[in-house]
């Protein structure tokens, strides 16, 4: 019988066109886990740090959490790795969905990919026959993902489940994505550019079938825990089970959390006109799912009219309405949802895409653009029609989109020194939707993410709405409406949750389920039932300081130092002029002295002290 974990992995090389399996270490496991943790770990051995992204033989590493394809809550999910095209450092991405689980049913934990094809390919593991094959994508290069996971699936089997590249992806626009779920329920590695990544080995598809189902240590125990879980996620889960993520639009509003005008407003009258409640007044069809998943968070929209008519798909998250909304001050809702539709089929990112369109529009405003830059578009605030213009021209390349494909970091280089408060990103990485002017506590997590600006590294920002997860919140009844604006323990807070999260990750489960209050008893608990495991809170805790350290030691191969421990100038000096939180800023001096106190850091470099790496079991900081 198959364990938990398959505990082996395949290595394809495209050049060769070679295929090889490998045994996963259970050592390993028990010091990484899988996911970005075994990912980071394969990563660190096998790193030459001057191999650049796109050379074939920079790898792509790709794997399962530890619990993914089992039916523990949400036991979908799988890690994207690589060096990042847009950053140039530690790249991670995460995906739900279904084709993680199918992975693991085809009797594998990952895949790693090196080498370049010469004509494009998919990679097609069918594990109800045992081949492993690389295929010809020549007539599927130049489609985008909704066409290419139907086509794959007409040639292979209708319950095929395909992670692809669109048309972003083939032209290496550095924050292109890997899509995998079709339109109704279109799921994403988004953020620091997979999708470049896989194209520009020529690699179109990773296309999986399987048959193998998970085993257990206590399967009457794993039942019973998964059982318990779910009654506390559901009733938890609620909002984001009627609603999604878009529901929570107005709140971030009322928060002073929304971003707009690029980072420069205060408040904005017309979040209620983009919100998860007005979704479901007006074009909500259906709840979707992940595999194994109790909350049901995705949400299939339909249009019925306007210039958007004829539009169907996944519905905007709070990130793509933060970023096509509130950043841009665009309050059409169809206009997002036609745009959120685009950005699916052709592989981008949402956040980094609103983001670098929000560049091109405050550089016009100052003129920093010349005319023959404007590429003819009428680059003015809420113009939901230019927007719509913008996301085609960046998945091409074409005119204005080529710049823009690069990402804020290269477009403020390209504007100068006039544009050096523009430069709203962290380490090359633009920032999500989230002010750490408004929750205090993620200033320090911004600044020192190991894949860059990322809100999903350390969630402390739900404990300043009031989620209180036990066992995982930091201040337990606090005022947390007055807490999240305070720089008091707020670097120790965001140490506290990047731990965690380190940990969670690689277990292949959703954050949503922390946000529905299942907390580090909950994940001991699935762990201890379904391996045989004895591990403890603290266990977690202490798995994912190893994860995140590792992590860093990879970066600071790459160069960073405590000097890219920054965060961007108008986010640490420009307080938000209006709204909950304005007049705030983080202390981010007195916020990083904190943190790298609680992390054992040396505030000089910036690097782990060696003791604290020994005693994690990690080799010492390079330089």
């Amino acid at each position: 019988m198959p364990l938990v974990y398959a505990g082996k992995y395949l290595r394809i090389d495209l050049t060769t066109e070679t295929v090889s399996e490998h045994a996963i270490d259970d050592d390993d496991v028990r010091a990484f886990l899988i996911g970005s943790g075994y990912a980071a770990k394969l990563f660190y051995d096998e790193m030459q740090p001057a191999r650049a992204w796109d050379d074939p033989a920079s790898p792509l590493y790709v794997f399962n959490g530890l619990l993914s394809g089992t039916f523990a809550p949400t036991g979908c999910r799988s890690s994207w790795c690589a060096r990042s095209p847009l950053t140039g450092i530690w790249g991670e991405s995460n995906m739900g969905g279904h084709w993680g689980a199918e992975l693991r049913f085809a009797g594998y934990d990952g895949v790693v990919i090196t080498g370049r094809a010469e004509q494009p390919v998919y990679l097609w593991i069918d594990g109800t026959t045992g081949a492993v094959e690389l295929r010809d994508a020549n007539r599927l290069w130049g489609h985008n993902h909704y066409h290419v996971f139907d086509a794959i699936r007409a040639e292979t089997d209708p319950r095929t489940q395909t992670a692809c590249i669109g048309v972003a992806g083939e032209r290496l626009v550095r924050y292109a994505g890997v899509m995998q779920g079709g339109i109704e329920h279109a799921r994403t590695a988004g953020r620091t550019g997979m999708g470049a990544v896989m194209g520009s080995k020529n690699l179109k598809a990773i296309a999986v079938r399987g048959k193998e189902r998970p085993a257990y240590h206590d399967a009457k125990g794993f039942r019973d825990a998964v059982k318990a879980s779910n009654a506390i996620i559901k009733d938890g889960a609620m909002g984001l089970t009627m609603l999604g993520t878009a529901g929570g639009v107005p709140g971030t509003e009322k928060y002073g959390d929304l971003p707009l005008s690029n980072w420069r407003g205060g408040s904005w009258d017309k979040a209620g006109d983009i919100s998860g409640q007005r979704i479901a007044e007006t074009i909500f069809e259906r709840h979707t799912f992940c595999f194994a998943c109790p909350i049901g968070c995705g949400k299939t929209v339909t249009i019925d009219d306007g210039p958007y008519t004829g539009t169907r798909g996944h519905g905007p998250e709070y990130e793509t309405l933060g970023g096509f909304g509130g950043l841009l001050l665009n309050s059409d809702l169809n206009s997002i949802s036609h745009i959120n539709m685009l950005c699916n089929d052709y592989g981008l990112d949402t956040i980094s895409t609103s983001a670098s369109i929000a560049c091109a529009f405050e550089a016009a405003e100052r003129g920093l653009l010349n005319d023959d830059e404007r590429d003819g578009l009428d680059l003015r605030w809420a113009n939901a029609e230019t927007i719509v213009a913008c996301v085609h021209k960046i998945a091409r390349r074409e005119g204005l989109g080529e710049l823009m494909a690069q990402g804020v970091m290269r477009m403020v280089a390209h504007f100068g020194p006039a544009a050096a408060d523009m430069a709203l990103h962290v380490k090359g990485l633009e920032l999500p939707y989230h002010d750490p002017r408004a929750f205090v506590s993620m200033g320090p997590n911004y600044a020192t993410a190991n894949r860059g600006a990322c809100h999903m590294e350390a969630i402390s920002y739900w404990e300043g709405y009031g989620v209180e997860t036990p066992g995982l919140v930091f201040r337990p009844g606090a005022d947390h409406w007055q807490a999240r604006l305070d720089d008091s323990d707020s670097g120790r807070m965001a140490v506290h949750y990047q731990d965690f999260m380190s940990a969670f990750n690689p277990l292949g489960l959703c954050k949503f389920i922390i946000k529905g209050l299942a907390g580090p008893q909950v994940v001991v608990d699935l762990v201890n039932n379904a391996l045989g495991w004895s591990w403890t809170a603290s266990d977690v805790f202490e798995t994912g300081e190893r994860i995140f350290n590792l992590k860093r030691l990879i970066n600071a191969r790459y160069g960073i130092t405590a000097a890219e421990d920054t965060l961007p100038e108008r986010l640490a000096t420009q307080p938000r002029p209006s709204g909950s939180a304005a007049g705030n800023l983080p202390d981010m001096p007195r916020l990083m002295a904190e943190y790298y106190a609680e992390r054992g850091w040396d505030a000089a470099t910036g690097n782990p002290s060696d003791e604290r790496l020994a005693q994690l079991g990690l080799p010492p900081a390079v330089g």
